[in-house]
């Protein structure tokens, strides 16, 4: 880990220069609207403190080149995930929300909404299964990247950019295709409008305000605290479409498979059919906002190992 290895790569790894090319796309983005925010600066000066920090860890394993400080790098772009989640509400919210487009999308294929009524269909007692579904999203990020670092560490540059390069492009998207998902249209709608398939639209509503319905199932479970517990935490009317929760659990369920490791394929393969099925269940996303989110999941996968294999020859 500590060993001196001057083969170590010298400028930026593939994954920081997919960072660095979606904090300049966000700048752009930024000043193209800026007289849409309430503070553009603060937005900006964000970036500039996100590159200054991968500055200073490119400066120190400049200086002390080994295993350990190429990890340093690629855990800060892991760890800053959860601080471009939130920014996607922050550059969308400026631009025409589109939530009654797709509850329309689900009532003309269903002839309801799937995430007014799943939980409803089911017996309440079964809602912590699904919570600990949507709660192991986490610790699946988490497990997997652990899982190449210690047995599988030759892959561990391609399947950490794989998966975090996923997370960038979902949050293009995010920040391209504002969807706040049911729980925040469902509310400020309400429910008698829903049921009888009328969905207006909401104005500037989500530009000033984050309130969403309560989650449904089991409110004592303790899986369902610890998702509430997130939610209020971090959780903004941002991200729906199309569920980067369903799209990036399946790249990291892809991960697994290739690593061949089945014990671990196993243990997330149950958490992965329930993430699924919870992101319409505790009504964080629309039906079809979990469909595309499989497939584009799925290719995302292959094409970020085609962009990573392809980059690894040119530098051979």
């Amino acid at each position: 880990m500590f060993k001196l290895d001057k083969s170590s790569p010298k400028g930026l790894l593939a994954v920081e220069w997919v960072a660095l090319a979606y904090l300049i796309f966000t700048v752009a983005l930024i000043l193209f609207t800026y007289t849409s925010h309430k503070d553009p600066i603060g937005l900006i000066g964000g970036r500039v403190q996100v590159l200054a920090m991968m500055a200073a860890l490119w400066f120190i394993h400049r200086w002390f080149p080994c295993q350990f400080t190429v990890t340093l790098r690629v855990v800060l772009q892991a760890a800053l995930l959860s601080w471009w989640y939130p920014d996607t509400y922050e550059l969308n919210k400026v631009l025409p929300n589109l939530d009654p487009t797709f509850a329309a999308i689900d009532q003309s294929m269903f002839g309801y909404q799937p995430a007014l009524l799943f939980h409803e269909a089911l017996p309440k007692w079964m809602s912590e299964a699904f919570y600990l579904g949507y709660w192991s999203y986490y610790p699946m990020i988490a497990g997997v990247i652990v899982y190449y670092f210690i047995w599988q560490r030759e892959d561990f540059l391609r399947a950490t950019f794989v998966m975090l390069t996923a997370f960038f492009a979902f949050y293009v998207i995010f920040d391209l295709i504002p969807v706040a998902g049911p729980t925040f249209y469902y509310e400020y709608v309400g429910r008698s409008a829903i049921e009888e398939g009328i969905f207006p639209d909401v104005g500037d509503h989500f530009m000033n305000s984050q309130a969403c319905w309560p989650a449904p199932g089991n409110s004592d479970g303790f899986f369902y605290s610890l998702v509430e517990s997130a939610k209020n935490a971090g959780e903004r009317p941002t991200a729906a479409f199309p569920s980067s929760h369903v799209g990036c659990s399946t790249v990291i369920l892809m991960l697994a498979l290739y690593s061949k490791h089945w014990k671990i394929s196993l243990i997330i393969m149950p958490l992965y059919i329930l993430l699924c099925l919870a992101t319409v269940y505790i009504q964080a996303h629309y039906a079809i906002d979990a469909m595309v989110g499989f497939f584009v999941g799925i290719s995302f996968y292959f094409f970020f190992n085609f962009i990573y294999k392809r980059v690894q020859n040119e530098h051979l």
